[in-house]
């Protein structure tokens, strides 16, 4: 199940960073900073998300 999550992980990271740094933008914060610290941030979330979907898919089949 752990690759399963690795594999999830690549994909939900990159979306989660990418929205929260769309949200970012949007609001008018341009420049590094709040842009890395939403890039992180979706990172970091992503870890549980894809645990919580690489179990779920793991216990349906």
């Amino acid at each position: 199940m752990i690759r399963l999550a690795m594999l999830l992980y690549s994909i939900i990271s990159t979306s989660l960073a990418g929205t929260a740094v769309i949200v970012v933008l949007v609001m008018g914060q341009g420049t590094l900073r709040p842009i890395l610290i939403a890039a992180a941030t979706g990172a970091v979330l992503a870890i549980p998300v894809a645990y919580l979907v690489a179990r779920r898919l793991h216990d349906r089949s």
